[in-house]
């Protein structure tokens, strides 16, 4: 069967991981595409090889534009390119610029789609990835779902239940191969850090860093959590930007990382007080690892995270920082219990069903 997966940034690479392994586990060669939407060094030749994923096959380079010139550009090289490959499926990953283009190109192709993470919905129209989910999920044949909301989700919207897959987490199959590994690195006494004395917080999202009063907010959350324990901040190359152009300082008790590698990061979670984080990635990981996760958003397309792990919607408000704080030191915040189907072998059952296996 002639598969490709299509990815251009680091998180679309984390979850690929899992189906490209499983794929060869079976003596299947699954190609990969790479936009090039993200092409820092965390996306080099020593990432491919942490994760023992093959070289991309092609490389479209489409490198830093605006969001639009981004989605154009993909669409356009990948459409010329796909004809060419002579593909059955492409499988696109996730909610960035690269995998709304992948499945727009794909489409106007008459390619089929395998979408993972299908489903999943925020319900808030603001966020760009909520409407290039709901753009991929509209046009995809096959729809790979990581937690039970997305089958209910696509049955509301009308999809036939035979284009729905629950399969399970590609993210939580890439975090336990390496958790092991990423806990023993103890990277928190790299930095300075004891155990469980220490928070990590990571802002990217545009309705908490892009407006100059939101970023004050953020900031003033990271500042309440720095009263409690060193705040370790992996701030996103645009959340620096934003604090240089606003002229936003960080409470002294505030440190600001350089980029993390995947490894490092996953270890600094591991080994924390609390995260504080507007990532969806973070929220399922913090989960398995059962660390306490203040979700800075009023809303999550990950409600399983809220319902049976360890992540809270806090927003920006100080107040509800702190209340969670509280139950941290308490030793009341609510403990991660076992989420269906994040076991490890989404991927597994992702090659399987593709294969026509199950």
């Amino acid at each position: 069967m002639r598969i490709a997966v299509f990815v251009g940034t680091r998180p679309n690479l984390v979850k690929a991981a899992a189906v490209v392994s499983a794929f060869a586990r079976k003596g299947v060669d699954v190609q990969i595409i790479h936009s090039g939407q993200h092409a820092d060094a965390n996306l080099s030749g020593a990432f491919f090889t942490r994760f023992a994923l093959p070289d991309p096959a092609h490389y479209l380079g489409v490198g830093p534009r605006s969001r639009g010139e981004q989605l154009g550009e993909i669409v356009v090289r990948l459409a010329q390119l796909l004809p060419s490959l002579e593909l059955e499926e492409l499988l696109v990953v996730g909610d960035v610029t690269s995998t709304a283009a992948g499945a727009l190109a794909a489409d106007s192709c008459d390619l089929p789609i395998a979408h993972v993470e299908a489903g999943l919905r925020s319900f808030d129209w603001g966020m760009v990835e909520e409407r290039y989910r709901r753009v991929v999920d509209s046009i995809a044949q096959r729809l790979l779902v990581s937690e039970p909301s997305g089958v209910t989700n696509l049955q509301a919207e009308g999809r036939d239940p035979s284009e729905i897959h629950f399969v399970g987490n590609v993210m939580i199959d890439t975090l336990l191969r390496f958790q092991s590994e990423a806990e023993g690195a103890r990277e928190w006494e790299r930095l300075g850090c004891d155990r469980r004395e220490y928070i990590v917080a990571t802002l990217h999202r545009p309705s908490n860093v892009d407006a100059p009063e939101a970023l004050a907010e953020s900031v003033a959350v990271l500042g309440a959590a720095a009263r409690r324990a060193p705040v370790l901040f992996a701030a996103h190359p645009r959340t620096q930007a934003r604090l240089e152009e606003f002229g936003v300082s960080l409470p002294d008790a505030v440190r600001l990382l350089p980029p993390l590698d995947y490894l490092d990061f996953v270890s600094l979670m591991s080994g924390a007080l609390a995260v504080l984080t507007d990532s969806g990635g973070a929220q399922e990981e913090t989960t398995v690892l059962d660390v306490p996760c203040l979700t800075m958003r009023e809303n999550t397309e990950r409600p399983i995270t809220c319902e049976l792990g360890t992540s809270r919607l806090v927003g920006r408000s100080v107040t509800a920082v702190e209340d969670a704080f509280d139950e941290i030191g308490a030793g009341v915040y609510p403990r991660a219990r076992s989420i269906p189907l994040w076991d490890g072998h989404a991927g597994d059952r992702i090659a399987a069903l593709m294969l026509g296996e199950r």
